[in-house]
């Protein structure tokens, strides 16, 4: 049963001269910050549609980049693309993304983020449409620009959907399973695109994106969020800080995604666009240092508590590579297509599901250290696992590994961002600060990862080419056994011998690659494995230390009453790579 209001309080829907003015709420209506819906008491019909369209949204956000990343090899042909430009289409998604993270607080707290997402949504919508009828590379990078835009405010709208649809006592478990919904895009694309290529080719997957968009739109539209207070937080010196990180931080997403295509050492254009991003984000932290209300706190930041969370962060984002650049990497070495890791990719979902579901059943502020421990763990597990395939190894073998490496992927991500949260809640001016720090270790720590692992696997192909090659000598009975035998293999197709050794010697060459490639691999899980039980090592020193030497207590002041108890939902959980 609904709480009636008092009669001497406005209803919610009435209009107030200044849309600016505080609002008079209930207690358990009051926003947790301006910006933020309100949350009243819902029938439990109503509780359910925001459930659906939170879903809805979520998925919208995160959906439309993942049907691209994970199909870019099969998008090369149609759009005329060699595949150093095919990544800039993940990278134009991330360059938009981390710019919109940083004004998108800001625009929610003086115009509201339905506002946001009706314009990038609907912008986003329209160039997509128009892409279908332009199929070239360069209106493809814009429908991903328009996307990071719409993805930045959607998953943060799906998350504030999905506290409607839950109780204040389950408040915590709807945070963990609308961040967890924001995980599932990439695996769910991998599971059913295959089809919408067969039915279209491209136009299939712009075609599924365009209705997802208007879907998504319709639902905001007829299901809007309960209201909230709104102050004006703009600043003309706001405008410096956007120019010259967004810059910055669009010039570390290029590099990141083209120097392992490029190769960072011979492509001069890469260490000048390097040098001009941390020009650009130093300059940007630098204004922001000097400013009397920043919109980034450089000194909150730059202290302890601060810089493990950002490590953390960045370093489960690089082991998390391991699925996209290790073993999907890894089985499409070997030659096997979407089609054929189909299974794998279901078992890689149930584990996101199975993932999501456990967090928001066990979750515990006071738990969530645990969380990431156990997340890191079974990541560990996984990449160890790996390392011992061959080129004999098919996604049968890999299942298990690939559970546990899903699983880890969503389980420690509400505990990470909640293991934050409280700080902004003391100080709830720095919440822009920590959505910059959980956007950047989300977005540039998953580029990081893919180049950081792509590039170890290069180098480590080309030392064990090297030494497979020195033992590949026609005075080895061995080798001249098996190259007899592959020119045997085209004696009735190929009547010159000369010709027929020199295929048999191209054989040759192609499976030596192959067990190269291999090697390369097993190298690339072990050193995520090791990275990962590094991580599990240093978050375990952590808490012992912190067992030992617990903080001091904070002086016995009364909390006011405005300050919020729950967490308070980032615009920084939409970091997709």
């Amino acid at each position: 049963m609904q709480e009636s209001r008092p009669r001497d309080l406005p209803p919610l829907h009435s209009i107030v001269a200044d849309k600016y003015a505080p609002r008079q709420w209930l207690p358990h209506e009051r926003p947790m910050l301006p910006g933020s819906a309100s949350t009243p008491l819902h029938r439990p019909l109503r509780r359910v549609q925001y459930a659906i369209v939170g879903t809805v949204v979520a998925l919208t956000g995160g959906l439309g980049n993942a049907l691209i990343t994970a199909n870019l090899q099969y998008l090369q042909g149609p759009l005329g693309a060699y595949a150093y430009e095919m990544a800039w289409l993940p990278a134009a998604y991330v360059m938009t993304n981390l710019s919109a993270n940083l004004v998108l607080v800001k625009f929610r707290q003086q115009f509201g983020l339905r506002h946001f997402t009706e314009i990038f949504l609907s912008l986003y919508a329209l160039i997509a449409l128009g892409h279908i009828f332009v199929n070239d590379l360069s209106s493809a990078i814009a429908v991903r620009a328009a996307h990071g835009f719409a993805g930045a405010a959607l998953s943060s709208l799906g998350l504030y959907y999905m506290i409607q649809a839950f109780p204040a006592r389950h408040r915590l478990r709807a945070v963990v399973i609308g961040l967890g919904m924001g995980q599932l895009p990439l695996p769910l694309a991998r599971v059913f695109t295959t089809e919408l290529l067969e039915l279209g080719e491209w136009r299939g997957l712009y075609l599924f994106e365009l209705g997802l968009a208007v879907v998504a739109l319709a639902c905001v539209i007829a299901l809007k969020l309960p209201p909230s207070d709104r102050i004006r937080t703009f600043e003309k010196r706001d405008a410096a800080t956007i120019v010259l990180f967004g810059g910055g931080a669009a010039g570390l997403a290029a590099v990141l995604s083209l120097g392992r295509y490029l190769w960072w050492t011979s492509t001069p254009w890469l260490g000048v666009t390097l040098a001009c991003s941390i020009v650009l984000i130093a300059a940007a932290l630098w204004l922001e240092h000097h400013r009397a209300n920043p919109m980034i706190n450089t000194r909150w930041l730059a202290s302890g508590d601060m810089l493990r969370l950002g490590l953390t962060l960045l370093l489960i984002r690089i082991v998390l590579s391991e699925q996209s650049t290790g073993a999907l990497g890894f089985l499409q070495a070997l030659g096997l297509s979407n089609d054929q890791m189909h299974t794998l990719f279901l078992v890689m979902l149930f584990g996101c599901i199975l993932g999501v579901g456990l967090s928001a059943l066990l979750i515990r502020r006071e738990h969530v250290a645990y969380h990431l421990i156990a997340a890191v763990a079974a990541i560990a597990v996984g990449a160890f696992m790996d390392a011992g395939s061959t080129s004999l190894t098919r996604p049968a073998q890999m299942y298990l590994s690939q559970f546990l490496l899903a699983f880890g992927s969503v389980f420690f991500l509400a505990p990470a961002m909640i293991s934050g949260i409280g700080a902004v809640v003391a100080q709830p001016g720095n919440l822009i600060s920590f959505v910059v720090l959980f956007g950047m270790a989300q977005n540039l720590g998953g580029l990081v990862g893919s180049a950081f692992l792509g590039t170890l696997q290069v180098v480590r192909e080309k030392y064990h080419s090297s030494v497979l090659n020195e033992h590949l000598t026609l005075l080895d009975p061995q080798v001249a056994a098996r190259v007899q035998a592959y020119a045997g293999a085209y004696a009735h197709t190929v009547g010159d011998p000369a010709a027929r050794q020199a295929l048999a010697l191209r054989q040759l060459g192609a499976a030596a690659t192959r067990e190269a490639n291999v090697l390369a691999y097993n190298d690339v899980f072990l050193v995520i494995g090791w990275i990962a039980l590094a991580t599990l090592a240093w978050n375990g020193a952590l808490i012992a230390w912190r067992r030992w030497h617990p903080p001091a207590p904070p002086p016995a002041n009364p909390a006011p009453a405005s300050t919020p108890a729950l967490p308070i939902p980032s615009d920084a959980a939409s970091g997709h790579p």
